[in-house]
């Protein structure tokens, strides 16, 4: 505004005063107008299209100025400072005569000043400094058409940047010009970011402890391949990208390597990397499981890690990184929760030591976003942690002190609690892609570092850095830069986190845990909920019933206990529904191996008879033998039919991988009519396992009584049909006769010999016939009673 005045100020005639009054009016109204759009117009893209560049983009957000680099990060006497960057005009004129320039301001005092001017947008005259002479420290651009970007370089010698004092600057690039809309010299862009400036060496240096997080998402489920060797399935081959060139943890690994870092480690992830060195399988997304084939990049991934941490500090969290704060607040309420958390840090420091050969350190807890409350430090020291590294954003002071004081604090009960520092912690959770954002991240990081160590330069200090748990690849990048120009600072050195929990506390600093009120309600809307671990412990006891029963158990134990562990990790946060498919997924599978041993079905069954057997099949379709289980045959109607010698009967079951077994039972039948008998296996806790079986026998017993009234008519019909057949048989002997005794057997016949008997007269029917010796026989012989000769006809 004064920069427009005075321009327009040529004399002091009516007329000019007034063509100057409005001029001045003219300038205010889009500088007034700019203010209030200061929110929208910070959050704009940097390279915008024309078309998208035409918006009411003013005052010094007409031109979008980034900042990309700064080099060196903490200049010294007889360094050139060097600023890259890009200009881009937003607004839908032409820029004239546009002055690219950097601006320094005076030496901050305190962390709220720099709070201030990282909450700063656009120029504030007065606030932002001078301009810094040099040629080399301006740039010129005759025009910058709308929405065209323009690279910059600007660089001055830092002796001549006239820095007085040790402390942080606040250094700013602004570009001058003037447009159609606005054809007056004004600030049309601006941006700044922090200057840190050591001459020397301190005397007394900040110890600060940098985690660097070796985490990832969980990727191996409970199912494992067909076949004895146990193939594992993962998820999806996510982690083999991770870990491959260029991949996120395979730059964590190298450049943490380079770097002097505690080490914090999840042990599934190095679990999981380890099984990838061998056959493992990824499922489909069609469910089918093909071939994974990672196995070179994850046998030198963890060589190369092997080599990063010898030397170094290990911290190992438990086993897939439980959600601390999850556990305290609704998984504690479920019985069994908390001794997950116990096994999973049980485990944790023996995955690490053989897979990496080296010593983990396990008594450290590290609950979501270090925000803490007394459930939290109750489930975090239940597992055996007796150190929590929490953050001071969630743990703030109350004793009014005018300096960041050590990290430690003693929490009562034997536990410490070390408040990482929250500005330098959160200082790369951004999209850190932009080179602009990375450049004001370190800076940012740089300077919080040096005001700590200005705030009280004779009190030595213990600050703890403990950055997102998994960084992106452009994350992790400007966290190295940034760590290792602080490593190379005069004001900071470097300790590892076993020695920053150790360091004496500042007696001045707050030890009281916040309450849970206070627990920040963004954190607790994405913890697991109950009906999450109401679903593990289901699980467990399944899988409790179902190791009971194995030949070999820890083909069980060890895939599903290590899963359920990974059903409770921080890394679900945010991502609902992954984790709601993951728990699904261990609880059908683990549904898929315990059907494996059942009962076949029966269909209806008959008996006939007072006494039978039935036989019952017990079917193992599993990969090993089981044992351990009792068959048990249960009577509804023990009155009408018992097993055995009463209303049930048990059987061992003994069944080898892949076999069936069929237990034969005896059964006996006091009544007639149906009856419903069950079948169930039990374990040797008297548990039922598996679904009981049923079916009806149906009872057919002949009592006997019915046996003799049956008996008593067989008999009847077999008189009745003998008495039949011999009255039958004597009257067929009677016609015979007659027939034989009206045959004209004569004297004709070929056959007689003496005409006397021709002459024979015949006999009346009961007369008594005189045979003479010298007759011969009868052609028919006399009627019988006796079965008839062979190949005699005879009429019936």
């Amino acid at each position: 505004m004064a920069e427009a005045a005075d321009h327009q100020r040529t004399s002091a005639s009516p007329a000019r005063r007034w063509l100057r009054r409005t001029g001045t009016a003219l300038a205010g109204a889009p500088l007034l107008a700019g203010l209030l759009q200061l929110p929208a117009a910070a959050t704009a893209p940097v390279n915008v299209r024309p078309v998208a560049a035409q918006s009411d983009a003013v005052g010094s957000h007409t031109v979008d100025v980034s900042l990309d680099s700064l080099s060196p990060d903490i200049p010294e006497d007889g360094d050139t400072l060097t600023v890259t960057g890009t200009a881009t005009n937003k607004s839908r004129h032409a820029v004239n005569s546009a002055e690219l320039g950097l601006r320094l301001g005076s030496a901050l005092h305190g962390r709220s000043a720099i709070d201030d001017v990282n909450r700063r947008s656009g120029y504030l005259p007065g606030v932002d400094g001078n301009a810094v002479s040099g040629s080399s420290a301006t740039q010129k651009f005759s025009r910058l058409a709308p929405g065209v970007t323009q690279h910059f370089k600007l660089s001055v010698p830092v002796d001549k940047l006239k820095l007085g004092e040790d402390g942080v600057y606040p250094l700013g690039v602004g570009l001058a010009g003037r447009t159609s809309s606005q054809p007056w010299q004004q600030m049309l862009g601006f941006e700044r970011t922090l200057l840190p400036y050591q001459s020397e060496a301190a005397e007394t240096r900040t110890k600060t402890t940098v985690l660097w997080p070796l985490i990832s998402s969980s990727h191996v489920t409970a199912e494992t391949g067909t076949g004895e060797q146990q193939t594992p399935m993962f998820r999806n081959d996510d982690l083999a990208k991770e870990i491959a060139p260029g991949g996120r943890l395979n730059q964590m690994l190298s450049l943490g390597k380079s770097l002097d870092v505690t080490w914090v480690v999840d042990p599934d992830l190095l679990a999981s990397v380890n099984a990838m060195t061998g056959s493992y399988l990824i499922k489909g997304p069609d469910g089918k499981a093909v071939p994974g084939r990672g196995q070179k990049a994850a046998a030198q991934w963890l060589d190369d890690v092997e080599k990063a941490v010898a030397g170094s500090k290990v911290v190992a969290l438990p086993f897939a990184d439980p959600d601390l704060a999850s556990l305290a607040h609704t998984g504690r309420n479920v019985t069994g929760s908390i001794s997950h958390l116990k096994d999973a840090t049980d485990v944790a420091a023996m995955t690490v030591e053989t897979i990496l050969h080296t010593k983990a350190a396990t008594n450290f807890a590290w609950p979501a976003e270090g925000a803490l409350d007394p459930s939290v430090v109750d489930v975090a020291t239940s597992a055996g942690a007796d150190t929590i590294i929490a953050r001071s954003d969630s743990f703030p002071e109350h004793g009014g002190l005018s300096y960041t004081p050590t990290a430690a604090r003693p929490i009562g009960g034997g536990t410490t609690a070390v408040v990482a520092d929250a500005p330098m912690s959160t200082a790369f959770s951004g999209d850190m892609t932009r080179a602009e954002n990375s450049t004001l991240a370190i800076q940012n990081f740089l300077a919080q570092s040096l005001m700590i160590n200005a705030q009280d330069p004779g009190k030595q200090r213990s600050i703890v850095v403990a950055p997102q748990r998994m960084p992106t690849a452009s994350q992790a990048q400007t966290m190295a830069e940034a760590v290792r120009a602080l490593q190379d600072s005069g004001w900071s050195q470097a300790q590892d986190l076993t020695a920053a929990a150790k360091a004496s506390p500042d007696p001045r600093a707050t030890t009281r845990v916040p309450s849970s009120r206070d627990y920040p309600a963004s954190l607790r809307r994405h913890e697991l909920p109950r009906r999450a671990f109401d679903a593990i412990k289901r699980k467990q006891d399944k899988l409790n019933r179902f190791q009971g029963i194995l030949a070999d158990s820890s083909r069980v134990i060890t895939p599903f206990g290590r899963a359920m562990d990974r059903e409770m990790s921080t890394s679900w946060r945010g991502r609902t529904s992954e984790a709601r498919q993951f728990r699904k997924g261990v609880s059908d599978y683990l549904a898929v191996l315990t059907s494996g041993v059942g009962l076949i079905q029966k269909s209806e069954t008959k008996l006939s008879g007072r006494s039978a057997t039935i036989p019952v099949t017990v079917q193992n379709n599993l990969l090993q033998g089981v044992d351990h289980l009792t068959l048990r045959l249960t009577s509804t109607k023990p009155t009408r039919l018992k097993i055995g010698d009463g209303p049930y009967d048990e059987k061992p079951v003994l069944v080898s991988s892949g076999h069936s077994q069929s237990l034969k039972f005896t059964t006996n039948a006091n009544a007639n009519g149906p009856v419903e008998v069950l079948a169930q296996l039990y374990t040797d806790d008297g548990r039922p396992y598996g679904k009981p079986v049923s079916f009806t026998v149906d009872v057919n017993e002949v009592t006997p009584t019915v046996m003799l009234v049956i008996a008593g008519g067989v008999l009847l019909l077999v008189l009745a049909g003998f008495r039949m057949y011999t009255q039958r048989k004597r009257a067929a002997a009677r016609r015979a006769a007659t027939e034989n005794a009206e045959s004209p057997e004569t004297a004709d016949s070929p056959d007689s010999t003496d005409g006397a008997a021709a002459e024979r007269e015949p006999v009346a029917e009961g007369d008594a016939t005189p045979v003479q010796p010298s007759d011969e026989a009868a052609d028919t012989a006399p009627e019988s009673a006796g079965p008839s000769g062979p190949g005699e006809r005879v009429d019936r």
